[in-house]
């Protein structure tokens, strides 16, 4: 078997309302999917978590590609990426991104040619429903969807997807720059949801060190599971650990330094990012030789979503419940998607490879979108156009 063809297409995947986030407004995400053809008939589907991915791999990886071996995926890593310790020590990370997509691509291949689930390819599965989190932000209102900008308003959201969905895991994002309102609606929220329901934070990198400690000594007797990124950096993290017993987590998958200073516990990031699947697989089992979480982040298609349910179907070590955006995504490049938890979990496609199937309609739409919008923005302050929201001065 050989590949014929690599296409990457950007999309844009919206959200039924903008939330906020620590420096901008988040109304949806920017992606790129991936094509991977095959002389056999076959075509693997990818995604990377970059729009700009699409260049490298349109420009740069898929004509080195054409005629490889797709089950040789050493042998395209070596054609696209230079060597390993190089790049990582750069400052330009679109090679991995890039070629992270194409990698799940080619394991998709592999599950079709081989009619055998991903999950099947990887060892067998240790769980067939994975576990998701609801989301809660403070929303802006969009076609009458979102709107909470209370405390009131984010905790009746939580109960309401409790009741609906029968949802008991749940993290956000508090980031309005108010950290006695981020305590206040922890509090609240957790009055609402009860003893049992898992909370977790997301700071996005919020806060400055002593607003941190402050934050942190009033939410610790509400049994928060996990406060993600609440300081810019590591270091500030292990002063942090000093006052609180809340676990850490982060978007930044520097496991040795993690390890150096003793925290953060987990590590949330994308399988594109860590280079694909291959090198994700070898990256959890380091993490678990050290101790340290792991769980994936949230804002992807379905086909990164498909990828991830089966890396969490065959892999004991992730035992905690991914991020979710999929309640709010109103559409997707597949036709499974966008996947919604029910009962807190999804799933795992039983199909061969990812299990999912290309809606070129969807494709289409979402491509047009990005074309006529342009690649979201994540960054802009609604209240002040024309600038970049910054993070809050204490």
């Amino acid at each position: 078997m050989k590949i014929t063809a690599v296409r990457a297409t950007p999309v844009n995947i919206p959200l039924e309302a903008p939330f906020y986030w620590s420096v901008g407004i988040y109304p949806g995400t920017s992606k790129t999917i991936i094509e991977v053809e095959t002389d056999e008939g076959l075509v693997g589907l990818g995604e990377s978590p970059s729009w700009d991915c699409a260049e490298v791999i349109n420009r740069h990886m898929g004509p080195l590609l054409i005629g490889c071996d797709p089950f040789d995926i050493v042998g395209c890593e070596r054609k696209c990426v230079p060597e390993w310790c190089v790049v990582q020590n750069t400052d330009d990370a679109s090679v991995v991104k890039a070629f992270g997509g194409i990698e799940i691509a080619l394991w998709d291949i592999r599950g079709k040619a081989w009619n055998k689930p991903l999950y099947a390819l990887l060892g067998g599965a240790v769980r067939k429903d994975i576990p998701f989190t609801e989301y809660f932000c403070y929303r802006l209102e969009k076609d009458g969807c979102g709107g909470e900008m209370t405390a009131e308003a984010v905790a009746d959201y939580c109960q309401n997807m409790q009741e609906q969905h029968g949802s008991t895991m749940f993290e956000g994002k508090l980031s309005l720059g108010d950290p006695f309102l981020e305590t206040a609606t922890v509090k609240l929220l957790r009055e609402r949801l009860g003893d049992k329901a898992m909370i977790r934070l997301d700071a996005n990198m919020s806060w400055s060190l002593s607003t941190a400690r402050q934050i942190l000594r009033e939410i610790e007797p509400y049994n928060i599971r996990n406060y993600e990124d609440p300081v810019a950096t590591f270091e500030e993290m292990a002063q942090l650990r000093r006052h609180s017993a809340i676990p850490f987590s982060t978007h930044i998958p520097d496991l040795r330094r993690a390890v150096a200073l003793g925290t953060p516990d987990s590590i949330v990031t994308n399988f594109a990012v860590l280079g694909g699947i291959r090198r994700t697989i070898r990256f959890i089992g380091a993490c678990e030789t050290m101790g340290v979480g792991f769980w994936c982040y949230s804002g992807d298609a379905g086909i990164c979503t498909a990828a991830y349910l089966h890396m969490v179907a065959t892999t004991e070590w992730m035992h905690e419940p991914s991020q979710a955006l999929l309640r709010w995504q109103v559409d997707d490049v597949i036709e499974e998607g966008p996947f919604k938890p029910v009962n807190n979990h999804v799933p795992v496609p039983e199909g061969p490879g990812l299990g999912v199937t290309l809606a070129p309609k969807a494709l289409k739409r979402c491509h047009e979108r990005f074309v006529n919008d342009g690649p979201i923005n994540h960054f802009y302050d609604p209240n002040h156009p024309g600038r970049m929201r910054r993070l809050p001065l204490d």
